[in-house]
């Protein structure tokens, strides 16, 4: 074995390692406070909801320990086991060298992980959400579901994948450049048509009806200079019991979402402070923001890509053809994750900086911090949120500030 399929296997049981430590650490952790809700906690949750929201946990990081070890199995028996080159030489033998055939290559390896990845997804839904009452969904609509993505998936990226190897065959050496404006750019348009092109095939979304409710929103969104196109409920009760609401598409494209679970989990003044935070996203410039940090990251995995695209032993360290660059992608895409993981928890550090930021924002639209932190509440209670998550799972895992963290920084 060379020296980068030891490195890359190395870097898979250490980061197999890290997933394991963590999750057994935030199960202890869970444990820990199992007997009885710490004082801090007793106004967020009472006892039974707490009991529950700690089995939930726990049953959440054994499964997600069963997952870490899954995947990278499947990751390995990809890498080492001869799989790709065999797929590789297959599908290029079709019209060798032709840019049609690198993308199939390239959906083809990445459905065949998706595939792998679906009787785990199967489980979670029917047997894990299922046992805490969350799952709604039928296996019917679950499989409708999955046969939607995968051929909207296909066609998509088979399509970018297409259009991104056939510029790099015209654009020389500068190649990962123009191919970062046109996968930037696809994006850009993918954001403005997703809410009225895709997300409808799986849910529908309704209109805010008029009455008391439709009118306090609209008028947040007047007084708080937020110029929305829609504000619209969906049902996403079809399919669990979990609630939420977020932003989508952008421009005069640009609409709020909001789940008919969390309308009917809370009161007006607190679905008011929810969308004031949803708005604070926007005011405070956290969407910009992301889509350019986005920007760069991809920028420098386009140019990663291309370095070792000329490489020529990078693809051959996993039986791949060298300085061909469909290979490469295919490889970067499967190695990516080990990257990622590692600069996970900066990534998480911004994102709860922002919805800190969010908070204040809605604290000060509606003149209080009590409809935020009363919707917090119910919102954790409903999820069954894990109240006190170990620190490090936590920083590596959470996207979000815990429950106590938010409150102490809105009454603060």
């Amino acid at each position: 074995m060379g020296w980068l399929p030891a490195s890359v296997l190395a870097v898979v049981v250490l980061r197999l390692a890290a997933q394991l430590v963590l999750e057994e650490l935030n199960r202890v952790e869970a444990r820990r406070n199992a007997l009885r809700c710490p004082e801090a906690l007793a106004g967020i949750m009472d006892a039974e909801t707490y009991s529950r929201s700690v089995q939930y946990t726990l049953a959440k990081g054994s499964f997600g320990s069963v997952v870490a070890a899954y995947d990278a199995v499947v990751l390995l028996a990809l890498l080492f086991s001869g799989a790709l080159p065999w797929l590789w030489t297959g599908v290029d033998g079709l019209a060798p060298g032709a840019a049609w055939c690198g993308a199939l290559s390239i959906v083809a390896t990445m459905f065949a992980l998706w595939l792998l990845g679906l009787p785990l997804e199967w489980w979670s839904q029917f047997r894990l959400e299922e046992r805490f009452g969350f799952n709604k969904s039928t296996p019917g609509l679950w499989a409708a579901d999955r046969v939607k993505f995968a051929l909207i998936g296909l066609g998509i990226g088979f399509a970018l994948a297409w259009a991104v190897l056939s510029l790099a065959d015209r654009a020389g050496s500068s190649w990962w450049v123009w191919g970062f404006a046109l996968v930037f750019g696809f994006q850009l348009l993918m954001v403005a048509l997703y809410p009225k092109l895709i997300l409808p095939l799986f849910n529908k979304l309704s209109p805010l009806p008029e009455g008391d409710l439709r009118a306090r929103l609209m008028a947040l969104a007047q007084r708080t200079g937020f110029r929305a196109r829609a504000i619209e409920s969906m049902d996403g009760s079809r399919r669990s019991g979990h609630s939420n609401a977020y932003f989508a598409g952008f421009g005069r494209f640009r609409r709020i979402v909001l789940f008919d679970t969390l309308m009917a989990q809370l009161l007006p003044e607190e679905l008011e402070a929810v969308l004031a935070h949803e708005i604070g996203h926007y005011k405070c410039g956290h969407i910009p923001k992301v889509m350019d940090l986005s920007a760069f990251l991809q920028l420098g995995a386009l140019a990663a890509v291309a370095w070792l695209a000329r490489a020529p032993w990078f693809n051959a360290a996993f039986g791949l053809p060298g300085g061909v660059l469909a290979p490469t992608v295919i490889l970067v895409a499967l190695l990516g994750g080990l990257v990622t993981f590692w600069l996970a928890p900066a990534g998480n550090w911004l994102s709860r900086r922002n919805e800190f930021e969010a908070d204040a924002f809605a604290r000060n639209a509606v003149g209080s911090s009590a409809p935020m932190i009363s919707a917090l509440r119910k919102l954790s209670q409903n999820n069954l949120s894990n109240l006190t998550p170990h620190p490090a799972y936590s920083m590596v895992y959470y996207s979000h500030p815990t429950m106590v963290e938010r409150e102490h920084a809105l009454l603060g």
